[in-house]
Formats: structure tokens, sequence, C-alpha cells
């Protein structure tokens, strides 16, 4: 053993000598909610991640760097998120990709713009933070175009009096959507015939925030919140007014553990997501095959668009030139090519997607528009 330690030591001294030492790690953050009832939001999005670095990797790295990732998990709770922020501030990541939730960035990202942290998320929509020139980029459509495309989608599917439940935990997210969807839908001829807030949490009375929602005597109820939550909402509806129409927001777009986690509730319910479920493209059908051999199941709307960020901060690393900041680089060397749609930056560092959407038939979610 003696003689083996040695023999490495020298060899490790060697390498270093002759300058063909290793090259160090591209370092990258994750910050997602990973413990918070809501926590398959944050699991999709991380492993969107963990495939883009592993396949990058497999590919020989960045410029001959391989690629580490640091996670964080901010529990969609503000003291831990400020906590995991300053783990991440201090260990100078080149980028952290996150938060996932606009609740959680409106706690971190004053600390890491302050920091000169350069983070690029893959899912938060708020308006919130569009438009700021700072160091932050989205990915993701806003709320607003989500939220005007779903109020066009229900209208024309016949609602005329809309019901809303919302999570005013993540009211930076439920807060600007609903002001969107009411806004439109009223536009076209329609109204929203209540709201009803609530704060995410197992003791939630789930059946009186529909309760409070049928009391207005709408034609449609649409669902503002997690996936977990969005089903509980949809039970209780079934159970109060079984044919009532139901819709969610792109906040529960996944579709299979919406199925899982809601069973025959969720038959019927329309959905808005961020991907395109009927591409035969090449490029969609690996990255989905690629997923499912890896994780053993399918994707959501969260991990693709998870997948697509990180390989618009490999694109932008590998053309980078020396001493150029990421800021720089990402609003230099787009637009990027996603796996279904193209991203392109604004001197905002705002991007924008295509809004689909599924309704979940039996126990197969179907792409409708």
């Amino acid at each position: 053993m003696g003689n083996t330690s040695l023999l490495a030591g020298a060899l490790a001294l060697a390498w270093v000598l002759t300058g063909c030492a290793p090259p160090e790690p591209i370092r990258i953050g994750l910050l997602a909610g990973l413990s918070d009832r809501g926590s398959d939001f944050g699991e999709s999005v991380r492993n969107g991640v963990i495939l883009a670095i592993e396949q990058q990797n497999e590919a020989g790295g960045i410029n001959g760097r391989k690629i580490e990732l640091i996670v964080r998990d901010d529990g969609q709770d503000k003291v831990k998120a400020e906590l995991a922020a300053q783990e991440l501030i201090a260990l100078r990541p080149d980028i952290v990709i996150g938060p996932v939730t606009s609740s959680m960035a409106t706690v971190v990202i004053p600390l890491m713009d302050k920091a000169g942290q350069i983070m690029i998320s893959p899912t938060v929509a708020s308006t919130n933070f569009y438009g700021k020139d700072d160091n932050f980029f989205r990915v993701n459509c806003t709320t607003r175009e989500a939220a005007i495309q779903h109020a066009r989608v229900l209208y024309e599917r016949g609602a005329r009096r809309a019901g809303l439940a919302f999570d005013a935990s993540n009211l930076p997210f439920s807060g600007t959507w609903i002001e969107a969807f009411s806004a439109e839908f009223e536009k076209l001829g329609g109204s929203t015939s209540a709201t009803a807030g609530f704060e995410s949490a197992g003791s939630t009375r789930f059946s009186d925030v529909v309760a409070r929602l049928l009391e207005s005597k709408p034609d449609a109820l649409v669902l503002v919140a997690s996936t977990l939550d969005t089903s509980r909402l949809a039970q209780q509806a079934r159970r109060q007014a079984p044919g009532l129409p139901l819709s969610s927001s792109e906040w529960a777009a996944s579709a299979e553990a919406l199925i899982e986690m809601g069973g025959s509730a969720v038959d019927g319910l329309l959905m808005t997501h961020a991907y395109n479920r009927g591409d035969n493209s090449a490029a969609y059908q690996n990255f989905r095959n690629a997923f499912k051999k890896r994780f053993q199941r399918e994707f959501g709307s969260f991990s693709l668009l998870a997948y697509d960020t990180a390989n618009i901060v490999f694109a932008a690393m590998k053309k980078r030139e020396a001493g150029e900041g990421m800021k720089s680089a990402l609003l230099k060397y787009g637009p990027y090519q996603g796996v279904q749609q193209e991203i392109r930056f604004d001197a905002n560092g705002d991007a924008t997607r295509k809004v689909y959407f599924t309704e979940i038939r039996g126990d197969a979610p179907v792409q409708v528009k």
C-alpha cells in the first residue's frame, strides 16, 4: 500500500510539473425546490439539467473541461432560499441555473444580482422579472403570454364564467397569471366569477377552496397551483361539481404526474404546457428516449425546459472568449437551438416560448392545440 501511494503521488506531481494536470472543471450551480410539497417541479428541472450535463461530459465536456453540478435546495422557503443562495455565491460557479419558481426568484435575485452572480431560469415566468437589465436570464414565456392564450382557448371551448383557485404562496406567479387571464377573458366577453387563494400546506382544506368558488356558479374552474395541489383541487371539484370543466396553468404541466396523483379526477382536465407532444423530429425523440432511459419515466415540460437551458449555457461557454463574462456570452452568441424551439434573448435576457395545450383523457394526455 505504501509503495502504491508513493507511486500515485509521484505521478500526480509529474502531471503538475509537466503542465498536464487535468483542467479545473466548469462549475454550474442549480437552485431548486427539492424538499417542499411541490418538489416534483424542482426534481423535474434537476433531472433535465443532469441529463444535459452527463451528455456533454460524455462528449468531452466544454473545451476539454468537465462540468460539475453544484445543487442547492431552496425548499420553497425564504430563509432556506437565502442560505442556499449565499452558499452558491460563496462557491462562485460560472452560472446558476434557477431558481425555478417566481416566489423564490423574488428572494434570491436581489442577493445574487448584488454579488454579480449570473442566473438563468428555465421556468420563472412572472412578469415581475421581465424587462430588467440585471444578471437574470429567463428561458420561459411570461405569465402574461401563457395566461392570455389560456383565456382564449377556454373561451373557444365555451366557458363564460371562470372561477380561479390559486396558490398565494407563489403570488409573483399566480397573481400575475390571474391578472392577465382575467383581463383577456373579460375582453373576449367572459368574466371571472370568483377567485379563491390558499396557502399550500398539508392541512389546507381544498374542499373549502372549491366550495367558495362554486358559490359564484362558474361554468369552468381554473387551477393555478402545483401538480400536487392541482390534483387535490381536482378531486374536490369532482366531488362537489362532477361535470364542471377543469383547466390548469403551466405550473402543473406534468400530465403524467397529474394522472398519477389525481387519478380519475383529472380526466378531462385541460392544461397549458411548453412543448409539442406530437413532435416526430429526431431531436425531440432522442431527448425523450434518453430521458426515459436515464430516469425510467417520461419527462415533463420542466425537464425539457431545463435541458434546453443547460444546453444554452454550454453553447455560450464554448464560444465565449478568454475573460468574457457569461452575461455577455449569453447575449452575444444566440439565438440558441432548443429541442423544439429556437431561444432568442433580448437585450434584457428575456426569451419566450410557444404555448401548447393538452387534455387528459382517461390515463393519457392528448395534445389539443
